[in-house]
């Protein structure tokens, strides 16, 4: 299959249309709007000044910062420039910054909008080239090596002679989030990245439904929003719009109106609690069993939300339940669950364009990959958007393939009609003190399926029998009583469909969000287990004479 690199396809669209809205920048309750000329010109400007200070082609140059206009730009000029992206996590911690720094040999690195810089401070050297991004917040920050991006605009012209990438370079080094021990430099090329964006495209379905806007709100440091949003504002292109603050977030998206719109399981379920604060489910239940009524007030609250004008729904990177999809259908948003991974590039399968009998699947595999389950029900991946090697570990890399396929760790089942369903990595998987094996995520999603939950995660090793460690939603009744008694049936209907060794002995609610600052989640919301284990193992009550117990 033919592609084109993402600086390819994006130089076509600003010669075909160089007046046309491309990012859209909140700044202080105001929008910034730069056409494609305005990010080219930048772009090539921040190019030529990368080059003059003294960088080469094939270095690699970093970028920490929130989703901004200018994170798209400084990308956008790195690849001109015939450099190599290392983007880092804005939530990083001071430990993962200067390991990123360290084992990529990064060249320069551009510093955006962050909520605390000091772990950046930490570890920054006197040699190291540094670009703020043009906004008040960044103002903050003091190097002796700053160059502020105006600066870097008004002393350089726009490069003439910009890279042409081949589709074998690299473009990007993009490090796993990691659930555990250091992140691995996943080596992402350009062919990677452009084949996960046209096979996106293909299966989306947006390529010809007229103009089309995003909200860019996940970390560009992972590959779900690098590849689904940035990679496909290149492949079609899309209008980009960026978020101002937390805050801001519902007004933003409202302003925005996106046409496409991607989230993940734990923020899907914050919308629910949200949306349930205001109309509790007894209500809701009523309202939307009305034929016309109904369709007024699904309406109405997807308008609230600033999704009215979504025409595909999307949700991946964590597992999530069938009955928060389900929930969501019946106001109107059918959102279809994909699956990828950093050595992927992005979506490599899904259920897109939706179909309501896929539900609880994550659909086929994309046309750029070719997927199958090993003999021990392992879902191995080769294609043109997989990766070839990890960065300086030739050992890891070998370890991953087997006959060109690639193991992805995630353990899969295949129905009659060829769609996949994750089941849950392989190593997350425990024996307990029977010696029986125990998988917690499908358990995880049958707790999940409860709207007064927010978090799961399932323990039990070395154990007689799992227990969960629960956190309570916004949902959630207000007495300990109510509680009790919610949890109580429900910990009855989940062990109800279990086999007698996955039954939980017992649920630990939790007084505290699991999160990327107290290190219990990854940035991408993913569950460290092995941290929340280790966190709770002490916590754990001695003896338990309830099936219901608390956090002390």
């Amino acid at each position: 299959m033919a592609y084109q690199s993402s600086l390819h396809r994006f130089l076509q669209h600003a010669q075909q249309q160089p007046d046309k809205t491309f990012l859209n920048q909140p700044v202080a309750g105001r929008w910034q709007q730069y056409s494609f000329t305005d990010v080219e010109q930048q772009a090539r400007r921040m190019a030529q000044g990368l080059v003059a200070l003294g960088l080469n082609s094939g270095d690699r140059v970093g970028i920490i910062s929130k989703n901004c206009a200018h994170w798209f730009i400084a990308d956008l000029a790195i690849m001109m420039a015939g450099m190599v992206s290392v983007p880092i996590y804005a939530t990083a911690g001071e430990k993962t910054i200067s390991y990123v720094m360290e084992h990529s040999d990064m060249k320069a690195l551009f510093v955006g909008r962050l909520d605390d810089y000091l772990p950046l401070q930490q570890v920054l050297s006197d040699t190291l080239p540094i670009i703020t991004m043009p906004y008040p917040d960044v103002a903050e920050f003091a190097a002796s090596n700053n160059q502020s991006w105006e600066s870097m605009l008004a002393d350089h012209q726009p490069m003439e002679q910009i890279a042409t990438p081949d589709l074998l370079d690299t473009m990007t080094l993009c490090y796993t989030s990691g659930t555990t021990g250091n992140p691995k430099g996943v080596v992402i090329t350009y062919k990677n990245i452009a084949s996960a964006a046209k096979g996106a495209v293909d299966v989306i379905g947006i390529a010809h439904s007229g103009p089309q806007r995003v909200v860019s709100y996940l970390p560009l440091a992972h590959i779900t929003e690098r590849g689904l949003i940035e990679g496909i504002a290149y492949e079609l292109p899309l209008e980009v719009f960026f978020i101002d603050s937390l805050d801001t977030f519902i007004s933003d998206v409202q302003h925005a109106q996106p046409t496409f719109f991607l989230s993940v399981p734990r923020l899907w379920v914050k919308f629910q609690a949200q949306i349930l604060k205001a109309m509790p489910q007894k209500k809701l239940n009523v309202l939307l069993s009305l034929p016309i009524i109904g369709n007024l007030v699904a309406k109405k609250i997807r308008a609230k939300l600033g999704l009215d004008n979504v025409q595909v729904f999307g949700c991946g990177s964590a597992p999530v339940s069938e009955e928060l999809l389900k929930w969501y259908q019946r106001l109107g948003m059918n959102i279809g669950e994909g699956w990828g991974m950093t050595e992927t590039s992005g979506l490599s399968c899904g259920n897109l364009p939706f179909e309501e009998s896929r539900i609880g699947t994550i659909g086929k595999a994309l046309p750029c990959v070719e997927m199958k389950l090993s003999a021990e029900q392992e879902i191995m991946i080769r294609g043109d958007a997989v990766f070839t090697e990890y960065y300086l570990a030739p050992e890891t890399t070998k370890q991953a393939f087997t006959d060109g396929w690639f193991h992805t760790g995630d353990k899969g089942e295949l129905n009659g009609d060829g769609d996949y369903k994750i089941v849950g990595r392989i190593k997350e998987q425990f024996k307990t003190a029977k010696g029986k094996y125990v998988v917690p995520v499908p358990i995880e999603r049958l707790l999940l399926s409860n709207s007064a939950l927010e978090q799961a995660c399932v323990i039990g090793s070395g154990m007689k029998q799992p227990i969960a460690l629960v956190v309570l939603s916004e949902n959630a009744p207000q007495s300990q009583a109510e509680q009790v008694k919610l949890l109580a049936t429900l910990l009855e209907q989940v062990n109800a469909e279990l086999e007698s060794h996955q039954r939980l002995d017992y649920i630990m609610v939790c007084l505290h969000s699991w999160k990327p600052e107290n290190e219990l989640l990854t940035p991408t919301l993913k569950l460290k287990r092995n941290e929340i284990e280790q966190y709770y193992v002490h916590k754990l009550p001695t003896s338990v004479k309830q099936p219901i117990v608390f956090e002390e």
